[in-house]
């Protein structure tokens, strides 16, 4: 199993046996013993964040021995995280907003993965000598700059966000002793696993339309976050994937800036109703525990995910979630400047303008019982034919709880 994309800004809420974990950075196929766990060269690690979620999986007694992380996978560093909240809060101060980020520096070290001079990735770790000719330049670079940033309060205290080599190289050396049994050639390793006729499966950390060429910029996050970066994030050629699942929710959430035309807030009424729905829906952000923000499902926005990820099918979550709720409305288009749209406009001020043109349907009740897709009450079936119908890709899962025996099979 492979995670191709983002870093600590991410994560997803497993539960196995009743059990829930969160994870961030590790594949969740760590929670399946003896499967390969791949994070893949298109993930930015935070190795103290890593550190932290491997001891957590060993205090559970979690066998981590399969984890495998890729030699050209990018190194979070300090100066990384310091960027990102200072940026955030210069766009808080100017005429622009801020982004919404997680301050966890992903965004900064990809700029860095790009800037090329700047950036350190995991095999650098495993070469001392290289740390030693690069870190003292890199250390004053990234000093000077963020002094530029915070302007005259970097004046009255020279000492924030001052990175001296010294330290940078020994924190690297703890990062190498904790982390080199695991560092190797994932592209290669996952070639070979390929020619073998070994099953991958490849996990994306973000929504799709978080991704930064594809989705609602600029509220996006720094990487290819659909099945677009997965070749790029792991090294293998795209035509070796065959089949892509859509995750999708049974209603709309966002976290962070951006619009969300659905967003249940213009009226007391509605806000009761999202509250609903994020308390039912555990819905607060696995990495920060911030408030998800809620919608009615938006399936002008899943249809432009699946066409985009090439969707061979699509898996239903949450779907009990919205159990007991009379009304459920589904946006089937858009309105813009009084025409109607079928098609989302990636662009995250254009979509800010869009009102939704709603379907409403009757809501159902207690589904979390259900084993089968006959199971489900009629009105739970209409809920999701819809889906099928305007999104052009069939459903293959629902699932109607966080128990393993409630993903339903279609």
């Amino acid at each position: 199993m492979v995670r191709y994309n983002g870093g600590a800004n991410a994560g997803h809420s497993v539960v196995v046996n009743g059990e829930r974990f969160a994870l961030h950075l590790i594949p969740s196929g760590i929670l399946r013993k003896g499967t390969p766990a791949i994070i893949g060269n298109g993930v930015v690690i935070d190795p103290d964040w890593l550190a932290r979620e491997l001891d957590t999986l060993h205090a559970r007694n979690v066998d981590t021995s399969a984890l495998i992380i890729s030699d050209r996978a990018h190194v979070v560093m300090p100066w990384h995280k310091a960027e990102d909240e200072l940026r955030e809060a210069w766009l808080s101060e100017g005429s622009l907003e801020p982004i919404g980020t997680t301050k966890r520096g992903i965004g900064p070290c990809y700029a860095d993965k790009a800037l090329r001079g700047t950036a350190l990735r995991m095999g650098d770790l495993l070469r001392p000598e290289v740390l030693a000719a690069r870190l003292p330049s890199i250390c004053r670079l990234k000093t000077a700059m963020l002094a530029s940033l915070r302007g005259p309060a970097a004046a009255s205290d020279p000492t924030s966000n001052r990175f001296d080599p010294q330290p940078m190289l020994d924190l690297c050396a703890q990062w190498r002793q904790r982390f080199e049994p695991y560092i190797r050639d994932t592209s290669a390793l996952l070639l070979d696993m390929q020619a073998a006729g070994k099953r991958i499966l490849f996990e994306g950390a973000n929504a799709t339309l978080l991704d930064v060429d594809h989705g609602t910029y600029p509220y996006v996050t720094s990487s290819s976050c659909s099945s677009q970066g997965a070749p790029t994030g792991s090294g293998v050629p795209v035509s070796s994937i065959t089949r892509v699942l859509g995750i999708m929710k049974a209603y709309s959430t966002r976290v962070g800036g951006g619009p969300l035309p659905t967003e249940l807030i213009h009226s007391e009424a509605d806000r009761t109703i999202g509250d609903r729905i994020r308390q039912r829906g555990r819905e607060f952000g696995t990495t920060t525990g911030r408030p998800r923000r809620v919608g009615w499902l938006d399936l002008v926005a899943v249809r432009y995910s699946a066409r985009l990820n090439g969707c061979t099918g699509l898996s239903v979550m949450l779907l009990d979630v919205l159990g007991g709720e009379k009304t459920l409305r589904v946006c089937t288009a858009y309105e813009l400047d009084g025409q109607r749209l079928a098609h989302l406009p990636p662009d995250g001020a254009v979509l800010a303008r869009c009102k939704p043109v709603y379907v409403d349907l009757p809501g159902f009740g207690d589904v979390t019982a259900a084993r089968t897709l006959a199971d489900l009450p009629p009105q739970a079936r209409a809920y999701l034919d819809l889906i099928e119908k305007t999104v052009g890709a069939p459903v293959k899962f629902v699932s109607v709880g966080p128990d393993r025996a409630q993903t339903i099979a279609v």
